[in-house]
């Protein structure tokens, strides 16, 4: 028997959805902002398998407690307490999903991408990923442990 198209998809819904679990993450201090659920997909277990040559999707739902005509993200690889700047294709809040001026009170959906380099070593650590107000007070601060592996 060939399963309906709707089947299919239903099946596929499922698995997307099983990939884009919410994660157990430590809040490191959001101020400005309160966080809602924060996925990484995909990354069906923790700590997150992030495949050297691979891009993460970022999906962190938060509410604003403050007014900010703008937000910057800042990520970071945190090894031994020392946290090593760690580059995204695209910092500005504004074009990451949020409706940019942010008022309080209202909830955002923030999407970015986590590029995994090649070059990276494999080694696990943990990703600590903030997004600043114009204040450069957090909106949001979150931390997960990962694993970098070829």
């Amino acid at each position: 028997m060939v399963p309906s198209p709707l089947a299919l998809l239903l099946a596929l819904g499922a698995a997307a959805t099983a990939l884009a679990e919410p994660l157990r993450f430590v809040d490191c201090g959001s101020i400005d902002g309160s966080i809602q659920e924060v996925n990484v997909s995909p990354c069906p277990t923790q700590p997150c398998l992030l495949h050297k040559g691979t891009s993460y999707s970022i999906n962190v739902t938060f509410a604003s407690k403050i007014e900010s005509q703008g937000s910057k993200a800042k990520v970071y690889g945190e090894m031994l307490h020392v946290d090593i700047p760690f580059p995204i294709p695209e910092p500005d809040g504004c074009k990451s999903g949020i409706q940019c001026p942010i008022q309080k009170g209202h909830s955002y959906s923030y999407l970015n991408k986590l590029p995994v380099k090649s070059e990276y070593p494999s080694i696990k650590l943990i990703v600590k990923w903030e997004l600043v107000d114009d204040q450069d007070q957090m909106l949001f601060c979150w931390k997960i442990p990962v694993q970098i592996t070829s």
